[in-house]
């Protein structure tokens, strides 16, 4: 039996990087998870893994900022699992220019799939978990703790210079689990957010050539972080490098443990000992 044995995980963005290697986790704890990319391959190929590993998983796929993804998310974990015990906050990516160059579009995208979709998910989630909790109570039986950890950056911490959008979307991450922490503490959940620094995924990895793109609901958009910044980054990170997605992943995993059954409304940063 794993620590989070028979808990039901929903994880977003978990088709690909740190998402993914989230999903994987708890389900080798023994979460059921439910998996969701943007693209159906990602997801398919998630599941999968955590099936060939003995795991029970299944995918919804589709963008987190659809008007209908958050209730078909909750739908999926319901109605494959019977409820919701964790839910990660982890989908995202970065469209990056200075204030004066900065769009509408590059602004709304942004704030849409970093702090909107988490909100939307939550609410939509709140019915299901207090359902839950009034049936247990009814019945006198003991109220598990459920968990929500949310993903946030460092940048929304200290800023970070082109990231306007980004920086402000994290910054938001930070009130949003502040708020329902106090909100939800009477449903005996637990809501904190885990900071990254620099780690390393296809979203800070850049080619030779620095062509490195991504596709995002039709729009192609430069990632990647210049090797020489990279380099002067990692000199700044007092472990020396840049973090993995597992180690990414195992922060977040902490706080789906029981052992932290009495820590809210806290952002853990897992930075290496960086911060901007």
């Amino acid at each position: 039996m794993g620590t989070l044995d028979k808990k039901v995980a929903l994880v977003t963005g978990s088709g690909r990087g740190i998402g993914r290697e989230i999903a994987l986790k708890l389900a080798s704890e023994g979460a059921r998870v439910v998996i969701n990319d943007l693209d159906a391959e990602p997801a398919k190929r998630t599941v999968a893994d955590v099936e060939a590993a003995s795991g029970a998983a299944v995918a919804c796929v589709g963008s987190v900022t659809d008007d209908d993804f958050a209730q078909r998310f909750v739908d999926t974990a319901v109605d494959a699992f019977g409820g919701i015990d964790i839910i990660v906050n982890n989908a995202g990516y970065t469209w990056d220019s200075v204030i004066q160059k900065m769009t509408d579009e590059q602004w709304d995208a942004i704030l849409d799939v970093h702090l909107k979709a988490p909100f939307r998910i939550l609410r939509a989630a709140q019915p299901v978990i207090s359902a839950a909790v009034k049936d247990a109570r009814a019945a006198g039986q003991p109220i598990p703790c459920r968990k929500v950890v949310n993903i946030s950056s460092v940048a929304g911490l200290g800023g970070n210079a082109g990231q306007a959008n980004y920086a402000a979307a994290k910054a938001g991450v930070t009130g949003l689990t502040k708020t329902l922490a106090k909100e939800w503490g009477r449903l005996n959940v637990t809501v904190n957010t885990v900071a990254f620094g620099f780690i390393t995924t296809r979203l800070t990895e850049t080619p030779a050539d620095g062509s490195g793109t991504i596709e995002v609901e039709g729009r192609e958009l430069k990632v990647g972080v210049n090797p020489d910044l990279l380099d002067a980054l990692s000199k700044q990170i007092p472990l020396g490098r840049p973090g993995t997605p597992k180690e990414a992943a195992g922060s977040v995993y902490l706080l789906c443990l029981p052992e932290s059954d009495y820590i809210s409304g806290q952002t853990l940063v897992c930075g290496g000992g960086f911060r901007l």
